[in-house]
């Protein structure tokens, strides 16, 4: 183990990954008791690597063609700056293994296949038929609460048609991320493809990105081949039944929350399925914005139910970064699905903020198991 790793690990108290020790999530108030999967979550910062400086957010998909693709604000993408290239949002291809990838701009940004041709922000992305799926935002900061639209790719995100219809802030919801399911979405578990929901708590011309209290986060699914046709073909996780077995309505008045943190939870989330752990890992922030308050936690199903793998926190010292030379202003994490090993215990994880870390930027870790 490097030494990198053991530190982090000790210091954040998420398990001490090939330590021996469990998580000790109830000693940092996380608001779910401890994975029974899942013991302990460990970062190897010597690994960690930055590019595109300046453009920030970054959802990651891994579509049939064996390439990642992913999504990013304001800046100009690989081979850009936070000036050269600048666009609101840009979408990118990244090939090759995590120790040696390259990106390239697809849609916007320095050196594009094809230029961008609107602004908007993007926090869930999904490859499924060789098609590409994007929920965006339509600009920054409470722009971004206004609306989340579907858009869709047949030509590897070189261009976009949106949706005719989508959901706005007076239906309390902002953001969405989509559960990805390996290469191409091959590894779903039926024919749905599942989107979170985050539950906004306010909205005004003065509103800015930050965490939402209560912390409630949202489940809708949708049959694959409806994906892009309408809301109405979307249906709304509204509880469980005696048995455990969840409950579905297409009516949104009718949806419950899938998970909830009473610290609250970030504007933005990554969900996707580790098929050899065969646990679901959502990641988001808690507490405070752009902090590295990294809450981790992990499902048997789609709906739960959650439990605590890592929840890291400024307040106790614990934030993600801490012990390591990176800057502690992150706000978005996610795993890249290509770079997830065959047993689930190791990864590349695509993270981003603020500041120093507003950029492209990935590190390799590992994941424990529980004896």
């Amino acid at each position: 183990m490097k030494i990198a790793v053991l530190m982090f690990s000790l210091i954040a108290l998420v398990g001490a990954a090939g330590c021996g020790q469990r998580n000790n999530a109830e000693e940092i108030d996380a608001p779910l008791a401890p994975s029974s999967s899942i013991a302990g979550v460990a970062f190897d910062f010597s690994t960690h690597r930055k590019l595109a400086p300046g453009s920030d957010n970054w959802p990651m998909t891994w579509s049939d063609d064996d390439h990642q693709y992913s999504a990013w604000g304001d800046g100009g993408g690989f081979d850009g700056t936070n000036s050269k290239g600048r666009v609101s949002l840009g979408f990118a291809r990244i090939e090759g293994p995590p120790s040696d990838y390259r990106g390239f701009n697809q849609w916007g940004g320095a050196n594009a296949a094809s230029s961008a041709e609107f602004d908007g922000k993007s926090y869930g992305i999904l490859s499924v038929g060789g098609v590409l799926y994007a929920w965006i935002g339509p600009g920054s900061g409470a722009d971004s609460y206004r609306e989340a639209r579907l858009h869709r790719s047949t030509d590897k995100a070189r261009t976009w048609t949106a949706a005719d219809w989508s959901y706005v802030a007076a239906d309390g919801v902002i953001l969405p991320a989509i559960l990805n399911y390996g290469k191409d979405n091959a590894a779903a578990r039926d024919e749905f493809v599942y989107h979170y929901f985050i539950g906004l708590q306010r909205f005004s011309e003065e509103s800015k990105l930050g965490v939402q209290r209560p912390g409630e986060i949202f489940l809708a699914r949708v049959p694959e081949t409806r994906i892009f046709d309408a809301a109405s073909h979307y249906e709304w996780f509204t509880g469980t039944d005696a048995d455990g077995a969840p409950k579905w309505s297409s009516r949104m008045s009718e949806k419950r929350h899938v998970f909830f943190d009473r610290n609250g939870v970030g504007f933005s989330l990554s969900v996707s399925y580790n098929s050899g752990l065969k646990r679901y890992i959502l990641c988001t922030e808690h507490t405070s914005s752009f902090e590295g308050n990294l809450g981790m936690f992990d499902a048997p199903e789609p709906w739960g139910p959650w439990t605590t793998v890592a929840y890291l926190n400024r307040r106790n010292g614990t934030e993600f970064g801490a012990g390591s030379k990176i800057a502690r202003q992150t706000f978005f994490w996610n795993f890249a699905p290509k770079w997830v090993t065959d047993d689930g215990k190791s990864f590349t994880l695509v993270f981003t903020g603020i500041g120093e870390s507003d950029a492209w930027n990935t590190l390799q870790g590992s994941f424990s198991l529980v004896d």
